[in-house]
């Protein structure tokens, strides 16, 4: 088979490959990232690279424009490299930039973030109660007349010193201890792990290690991973890293990843995709601390159900089929080195449990630390990210459902959509006399796409403005070069090509809208389903959490304007914010919480929406702005009128003037 080079600039990667290769693959065997929202299938557009030099042949180029393919745009998900190539990855299809990823809210929060006054009083069975411990044993030395094995001595001086009996010692542990614990002059260190139904000793070390002993508490997002190193004497976070998750390169949502394993080495290359991040994550913070890796002891994991299955290298096919079935929602403790996370000798995982297949160990871990499951009151609890998953409930019950909202609030399915890195446009205020837009862009820099919350306040001042009725049409007859007719209905112009960082105007489509109305719609809709399945009405909720990423960035007000959230008070609302890694970290912390999480597992009563004939009807009146039924939105009313009567003073002072 004949070779050809492929360089990919700006990260000047260049590597050799089959002629007649992919270019979406080849950027993959080269590790350079290509955003690619449908996992190469051709039909989100996102995948935009530019041929500096050399031949490709596109199959499909339905989503460029004839003045992008004259300056030299293919889809890299469709093109086969036929020559040497030089391509160039421009700034809107490259990853970004990682410093996003720990950006500060724009504006301050309506309603308030739980501090730790709130955690104290949520979470009163809180104990500092790791499930390792270290032992800091001085054996006596065997002699003739006290001739026990070296395990039986262990275990004895463990019954002696903490009064542990029937320990389990792990194999790895048996085979070192007769060179090691003389070498040591049988003073040692021996770290047990607490299993519920198991104590298990699982590392032995010289001297006296005791004082030293960490744990990790990781968040494996479908876009984002966390961890944080904890320090398990004072339970103090220590360090705390992010990064983008490696299998987005493979596709954006679940289903395009589960689609993915299906391929013959699919599955592994997803694992290896999450170990991989996972340990980069877990050098930077040994790395911030001069902590020893020897001091980890355990880690616990939450994610939803799809990413645990693919990072503990379990075949995820059946959960997007009917019936929806997981390999497994409960998970055992399981050597980190057994999936290739390799810290040091013992150190075991943790995977949060999962409710259902689309319910996972992020939304259990996201209820444990927010503490409804302690509290007296009707609480909602709702993650928006790439999906949307809602819990509701309190100490006595607690019900939960998933949204097939789709990732179109990360930026799929939208045009000049994108995730919230540097440029990405964040927060949108139009003028509703002029219809000109004032816009700030993550990192203060040139426009090169609309991120999430961006997207929200988009769509709210659409609406305030009258720029986009209830049916999400945008007025093309405005009289204003903002809004214009495009190539799939009207569109509103955010930033002129010569404003942007993409030399491209950025712009919003009626078919965005719809596809961000559609996602609103299933949330809401998620959100009355459940309420009505228990014969409550949104009045009755004490207390709405937002949690996710994404969700820390939310403006509520705009998030109500465009009927994603129920039109309540916003002393109501509080933000948890990163719920699976807080989940995470207290696990880590409190075998009592590890017991906890997997009592909320069992407690949560899932409801399927695709089997629920109301939720059709639900999501059908909720595809408007912002509700079918407006009358359950009367702060919007109120504020549709107040603009409306604005705009009318603002265009009779202009007349006048």
């Amino acid at each position: 088979m004949e070779k050809v080079r492929v360089c990919f600039y700006p990260e000047n990667r260049c590597i050799e490959v089959d002629k007649g290769e992919n270019l979406l693959r080849a950027a993959m065997q080269a590790d350079v990232h290509i955003n690619a929202s449908c996992g190469g299938e051709g039909y989100c557009g996102k995948c935009r690279v530019i041929i500096e030099k050399g031949e490709v042949t596109q199959k499909l180029a339905v989503k460029l424009s004839q003045e992008e393919v004259k300056r030299g745009y293919v889809l890299a998900c469709s093109s086969t490299i036929e020559s040497d190539v030089d391509v160039r990855v421009p700034i809107e299809t490259q990853l970004g930039d990682k410093s996003a990823l720990t950006r500060r809210p724009p504006i301050p929060l309506q309603g308030y973030t739980l501090t730790a006054k709130d955690w104290a009083e949520r979470l009163p069975q809180w104990e500092l109660n790791p499930p390792t411990t270290k032992f800091h044993l001085v054996l006596d030395k065997p002699t003739l007349e006290d001739n026990l094995s070296d395990a039986e001595r262990i275990k004895r001086e463990l019954s002696r010193l903490a009064g542990l009996k029937d320990v389990v010692i792990d194999y790895p542990m048996l085979q070192a201890l007769p060179g090691l614990i003389r070498a040591a002059s049988f003073d040692v260190t021996v770290t047990v792990l607490d299993r519920g139904q198991e104590l298990r000793a699982v590392r032995i070390e010289k001297g006296d290690t005791s004082p030293r002993q960490a744990a990790l508490a990781v968040d494996l997002g479908t876009t984002t991973v966390s961890v944080q190193l904890i320090d398990l004497q004072t339970g103090a976070v220590t360090a705390e890293a992010s990064d983008y998750n490696g299998q987005i390169s493979y596709g954006e949502d679940i289903i395009t990843r589960i689609i993915y394993t299906t391929r013959s080495t699919g599955l592994a290359k997803l694992q290896s995709a999450a170990v991989g991040t996972i340990w980069n994550l877990i050098q930077q913070v040994v790395e911030q601390t001069s902590t020893e890796f020897c001091s980890i002891t355990h880690l616990v994991v939450s994610g939803n159900t799809t990413m645990v299955h693919l990072l503990l290298g379990l075949d995820p096919r059946y959960i997007r089929v009917d019936p929806y079935i997981p390999v497994a929602q409960f998970f055992p403790w399981i050597k980190a080195s057994n999936i290739g996370i390799r810290i040091a000798s013992g150190v075991y995982l943790r995977c949060t449990p999962c409710v259902a297949s689309y319910v996972g160990g992020d939304i259990v871990a996201g209820v444990l630390a927010s503490g409804m499951f302690n509290s007296e009151k009707i609480t909602l609890y709702i993650d928006i990210g790439t999906n949307g998953e809602i819990a509701l409930g309190n100490k006595d019950w607690l019900m939960t459902c998933s949204c097939s909202a789709g990732p179109a609030f990360e930026g799929a399915g939208v045009k000049h959509g994108m995730r919230a890195t540097r440029g990405a446009i964040e927060q949108v205020r139009i003028n509703e006399v002029t219809h000109e837009p004032m816009i700030i862009t993550v990192g203060n820099r040139r426009p090169v796409g609309i991120c999430g919350s961006g997207l929200i306040d988009t769509l709210a001042e659409l609406f305030l403005t009258g720029i986009m009725d209830e049916r999400g049409k945008i007025n093309t007859d405005l009289g204003t070069a903002r809004v214009r007719k495009g190539d799939v209905g009207g569109e509103y112009v955010l930033a002129w090509a010569d404003e942007s960082g993409t030399n491209r105007d950025i712009v919003i489509t009626d078919v965005d809208i719809d596809n961000l109305m559609r996602a609103k719609a299933a949330i809401y809709a998620g959100i009355n389903i459940l309420l009505e399945e228990v014969g409550m009405d949104i009045t009755m909720v004490e207390e709405i959490l937002i949690a996710g990423a994404f969700g820390r960035y939310l403006e509520i007000d705009k998030a109500i304007i465009i009927g994603l959230l129920p039109d309540v008070g916003t002393e109501k609302i509080k933000f948890v914010g990163n719920g699976s890694l807080l989940g995470s970290y207290l696990m880590a912390l409190s075998k009592n919480l590890i017991e906890e999480a997997d009592r909320i597992a069992n407690m949560m009563t899932y409801l399927e929406l695709s089997t629920s004939p109301k939720f059709m009807d639900q999501y059908v009146s909720a595809l408007f702005f912002p509700h079918t039924e407006i009358q359950m939105f009367p702060t919007v009313m109120e504020r549709l009128a107040e603009a409306r009567e604005r705009a009318k003073l603002g265009a009779a002072g202009g007349e006048t003037a």
